[in-house]
């Protein structure tokens, strides 16, 4: 695979799992289309295969711990704090 198929790949996947993770919060889900955009956009012209695979390689491990370390919360009340914290499962959970 070639390396802008790579790139592309990547983009991809991040936005999959940015719509995954921050389903349901509107905030969270632009401001992480814009995080990925720009660091997207900002490397852009990068034209050394090191550095565009350290990026790749950092992108990759940055969509694994979105997919494996975010948990959502939404307060119910005072003293409950709804969790999302395996995909689809959602669990109550006492302060």
């Amino acid at each position: 695979m070639d390396t802008r198929s790579k790139v592309l790949q990547l983009f991809k996947a991040l936005h999959r799992t940015r719509k995954q993770v921050f389903k349901g919060d509107n905030q969270a889900l632009e401001a992480a289309r814009q995080k990925i955009n720009s660091e997207f956009r900002r490397n852009f012209t990068e034209s050394s295969p090191e550095k565009v695979t350290e990026l790749l390689k950092f992108g990759s491990d940055v969509e694994i711990i979105l997919r494996k370390t975010v948990i959502q919360g939404v307060h119910a009340n005072h003293n409950t704090i709804y969790l999302d914290m395996i995909r689809g499962k959602s669990q109550w959970m006492k302060l």
